[in-house]
């Protein structure tokens, strides 16, 4: 595989890391990705992009690409800044024939992107991230957020809570705090857990923590101690999840009762915190660790000397999910060669690969990934998938030890609301909603 890193004061930057030929550098599906392995977010955004790397690199290396199609993979650094990643999305776009699906790894820069990749007709995959509302395909029909999107987590959390509690019923009369990065991600889902405050009875305090402060924390977490929440939950990326994590510890603020979202529950977000992190909580949509058998053809590509990393770092939850991301997006690829032939597929024939996307259990475990990666169905106006749900891992010290079984969302009550909200945006937007009869 080709892989290029592509900085903002660089034009291109090749890096012949698979030993590819020229001649093979021209002729290929290109799959881009925007990353950010610099700056502040650089802990999270780091494991990542590895593991989304080095599964094409698996890919091209164990198959020879996808259906004898050898991907072209090139990285842009974007610094998890919205203006870069847009500038990032114009460089790569009509790069190497033109790419086949963005990967913004960010929520600030899916938003900016999706009028720009709906013109291109580019798809997007923003698998966990971004407008939750973009799960309606009828009026986002080149963005994608499966297997799960932000308001769908936030009702299987607070229905892990409630569990927890003995009920719905018992969350009548309590206070929850939510500490949030103060960015369009961290905001996302305060809508939905505002309705589920009011259907339940619950109250919340919010804690934002600006993005140019995240490691200063003291101030909020002496706020918590005094309000005493019963849960905390936390939204927060990078660095602010560290120190959120070591400042509950500083303040005894009991760790059972301290629940991150699937963003904010990584090895770079607990270890920084030694001992003080034990019982931290956080959702995923993922396994973690590499007792797995694609880590065997993982394994080999580094025996070839064609991994992206250090070995000893793969396996992570991050390493792991950049890894789920490309095989979803390779078994899109294949699902449009089954309609348009083995060849290399165009944006517009990808959406229609990623809109009939269908990863069975069986197919799965023909990857060698069972526990890895979820089930996803899609369809025309069902962006998301079909059974949106979540498990919840736990810190003991030394690695994550899932604790539930799969947690479904509420989407009796969150498909209204991305249907309303999509509807909205079309009207906004002046948008004529597609018939996806």
């Amino acid at each position: 595989m080709n892989f290029r890193s592509v900085t903002m004061t660089m034009a291109a930057a090749a890096v012949g890391l698979f030993g590819l030929t020229g001649a093979a550098q021209a002729e290929g599906q290109f799959i881009p990705n925007l990353v950010y392995k610099t700056g502040p977010y650089a802990p999270s955004g780091t494991p990542t992009a590895h593991g989304f790397a080095d599964y094409l690199a698996m890919v091209n290396h164990r198959d020879g690409g996808i259906n004898g199609v050898e991907i072209i993979y090139e990285e842009c650094e974007t610094g998890y800044k919205t203006d870069r990643g847009v500038e990032c999305y114009d460089r790569v776009k009509n790069q190497h024939g033109g790419a086949t699906v963005i990967n913004p790894w960010s929520t600030g820069i899916t938003y900016a992107l999706i009028e720009k990749a709906t013109a291109d007709k580019i798809p997007l995959l923003s698998m966990g991230y971004g407008r939750t509302s973009a799960a309606d395909g009828r009026v986002f029909p080149y963005v994608f957020n499966f297997p799960s999107t932000y308001w769908n987590q936030m009702t299987a959390v607070i229905k892990y809570i409630a569990e927890q509690e003995g009920g719905y019923d018992k969350l009548k009369g309590q206070n929850l705090g939510f500490i949030y990065l103060d960015h369009p991600y961290g905001k996302e889902p305060i809508p939905t857990l505002d309705i589920l405050a009011e259907k339940y009875g619950f109250t919340y305090d919010k804690y934002p923590v600006p993005p140019a402060a995240m490691t200063e924390q003291k101030s909020i977490w002496l706020q918590v101690r005094r309000a005493r929440p019963a849960y905390m939950i936390m939204w927060g990326w990078g660095a602010m999840n560290s120190t959120a994590i070591n400042e509950a510890s500083n303040v005894k603020y009991p760790m059972e009762k301290f629940i991150g979202n699937w963003w904010a529950a990584a090895e770079p977000d607990v270890i920084p915190a030694g001992d003080g992190a034990i019982g931290y909580k956080g959702a995923t949509f993922n396994g973690v660790g590499t007792d797995f058998k694609v880590y065997e053809d993982i394994n080999a590509l580094y025996d070839a000397g064609k991994g992206s990393w250090n070995r000893e770092e793969i396996g992570g939850v991050l390493y792991s999910r950049g890894m789920a991301a490309a095989a979803y997006v390779v078994e899109a690829i294949r699902t449009a060669q089954a309609e348009y032939g083995n060849r290399v597929i165009t944006g517009e024939e990808m959406r229609w690969g990623m809109e009939n996307l269908d990863v069975t259990d069986a197919r799965i475990e023909e990857l060698g990934m069972t526990g890895l990666m979820p089930p996803v169905s899609i369809t025309c106006d069902n962006h998301e998938g079909q059974n949106p749900a979540i498990k919840i891992q736990q810190w003991n010290g030394k690695e994550w030890e899932i604790k539930t079984d799969w947690i479904k969302a509420d989407t009796a009550l969150t498909r209204p609301l991305i249907e309303q909200d999509a509807e909205q945006y079309a009207k906004e937007s002046s948008i004529t909603p597609r018939s996806c009869s």
